[in-house]
């Protein structure tokens, strides 16, 4: 068939997620940063059936001086159009709308969007530290020298929604007991064993109210995603997965400056991409969310319209996140127990997509009523400490 047009037509172009893969997860100590960034891109590619020369696009971020020049050069890319937003976990939600927009547009036909990371590899080998900020420069100054974590960040936020809405610990352990139980029908995840909420509230305190098991795990792991234009999707592998709307939202760097602790940017980017898509959150199937810590779960629920402010205690106690609950949310474990290299926001897409494609596996699939795969997903992720937020809405 003829090559794709670098035009848009009657406007703009369809958009459609055509590869999705992971790169080796969980404990990976030999493969640097880079190989893991090339083990998934190549997955990737793979897995669309498309050929390398078809990627003109490229997006990375937290690799590199010259981000993504160098992994790029490094899986010997030459794309003309290029991305290095970096807004922590939120990055490549952020990324992926930019990406939709360019191809929409016609200034790319396919962008491959990569990530990598041995953050657990690093630490064990003693290559890095744990950072307790992300610097002291600028607005940041002024909390970093009293020691203004941002674990105790997210653990102020949820005392204050516990404080205004009567939220307990005992619903913000239940988060974590039903990623755990998401997580052991996945066999990627890097932690299967059942928890309880009585284990998750005696654990050891990381910063009050986060016990051990309210917190993400630590691990190494890749992935990438490759977004195509309608004109390539003849030629690919697999059944489309389209964009059907984004939506992104900044909201502050010093905590100061934050005017509720109780409602996160995805208030604003969850409104965007529902209204671009012309969804509501009744139209959801299941969610991806980004789950740093289990109080980022209930209130960004909220947020995006699932249940109404205050209220994400009581949804989220009643099983609604299983696989097969109401509203099937991180159905791969999420950060709490599958994975967590860094900015996890990539692992939510790839998911999502392969939660639409039918790909899950056998006791991990999520079906609709009479056994009909979901149609439309949600995957919403958060940078910093509720810093930003980028939320797509994709959809068979």
């Amino acid at each position: 068939m003829p090559g794709p047009t670098t035009e848009p037509r009657n406007g703009r172009r369809r958009v459609a997620v055509v590869g999705v893969a992971l790169s080796d997860c969980g404990r990976v100590d030999g493969p640097t940063p880079y190989a893991l960034h090339a083990q998934a891109a190549r997955r990737a590619l793979a897995d669309s059936g498309l050929d390398r020369s078809a990627i003109d696009g490229f997006a990375s971020a937290g690799l590199g001086t010259l981000a993504p020049v160098e992994v790029a050069e490094y899986l010997g890319l030459r794309p003309t159009w290029a991305d290095s937003t970096s807004v922590g976990g939120s990055t490549w939600e952020v990324m992926a709308a930019h990406a939709a927009d360019a191809i929409a547009a016609g200034r790319a036909n396919a962008v491959l969007l990569v990530y990598g990371s041995t953050a657990r590899a690093d630490i064990k080998a003693r290559r890095r530290t744990s950072n307790l900020s992300f610097g002291a420069r600028g607005p940041l100054q002024f909390e970093v020298p009293y020691g203004h974590t941002l674990v105790s960040k997210y653990a102020m936020a949820a005392r204050r929604h516990m404080h205004e809405y009567g939220t307990t610990l005992e619903q913000l352990a239940s988060v974590a007991v039903q990623a755990r139980a998401n997580a052991a029908t996945n066999p990627d995840a890097m932690f299967r064993d059942p928890i309880t909420v009585d284990e998750v509230l005696s654990g050891e305190m990381i910063a009050d109210p986060f016990t051990k098991l309210h917190c993400c795990i630590r691990s190494d792991g890749g992935c990438a995603v490759l977004l195509a234009a309608e004109d390539l999707v003849p030629d690919t592998a697999k059944a489309p997965v389209w964009i059907l709307g984004s939506g992104t939202s900044v909201s502050h760097t010093t905590m100061s400056e934050w005017e509720d602790f109780t409602v996160s940017p995805a208030a604003v980017s969850g409104r965007i991409a529902f209204e671009r898509a012309g969804l509501t959150p009744a139209d959801v199937d299941l969610a991806q969310i980004y789950d740093a810590f289990t109080y980022m779960t209930l209130v960004t629920l909220e947020d995006l319209g699932f249940c109404a402010k205050g209220e994400g205690g009581a949804f989220v106690e009643k099983g609604r996140l299983l696989r097969d609950g109401e509203l099937p949310v991180n159905t791969d474990g999420g950060g709490l127990s599958a994975c967590h290299p860094g900015m996890r926001g990539l692992f939510l897409l790839v998911e999502a997509v392969r939660q639409l494609r039918g790909e899950a596996g056998p006791g991990r699939q999520v079906t609709k009523r009479g056994g009909r795969l979901p149609e439309v997903a949600l995957a919403s992720g958060t940078g910093g400490w509720f810093c930003s937020s980028g939320t797509v809405i994709l959809g068979r």
